[in-house]
């Protein structure tokens, strides 16, 4: 699924509009998860609280047109790299949400897809990008260890 820069920014703002409810000057909120619930059928994006308290909900023109099965796992792949830039770009660090806390993409019946996102200053969450090659290094690493 490629997405037009239009939808990508549309979800940037969106996600920048759900999380600015937790800049308020005032004592942390303790918030563990955001949901982002995509839906293929009507295109729409719409982003939870714990509470199911919906923060944002905006329309994604082209998830609407899309019919293969891998709506999800393309809806991950889309939105994983847009939290990441927001975070690197210091759009969380201002929040009054306790760490740690993530961003969790969510079915219909929220039920939990995919971790997106963990915002944590002690945590790092791995995912299978970084892990690729690592079983061959660490075997060969052990090898030339007991060859000492």
């Amino acid at each position: 699924m490629k997405l037009s820069q239009q939808s990508q920014s549309a979800i940037e703002s969106a996600i920048r509009k759900a999380v600015a409810k937790f800049t308020c000057g005032c004592e942390q909120t303790i918030v563990t998860d955001i949901h982002i619930q995509p839906n293929q059928n009507s295109g729409e994006l719409s982003i939870f609280d714990d509470e199911d308290d919906e923060l944002v909900n905006v329309t994604i023109d082209e998830w609407s047109a899309y019919e293969s099965d891998d709506f999800y796992e393309n809806t991950e792949r889309v939105l994983r790299p847009i939290l990441c830039r927001m975070k690197d770009g210091g759009d969380f660090d201002k929040l009054t949400i306790l760490k740690p806390y993530s961003f969790v993409l969510v079915d219909e019946e929220k039920e939990t897809v995919a971790e997106l996102l963990l915002v944590d200053d002690d945590t790092l969450l791995v995912n299978d990008e970084l892990l690729k090659g690592l079983d061959e290094e660490l075997d060969s690493f052990l090898k030339e260890l007991l060859e000492k």
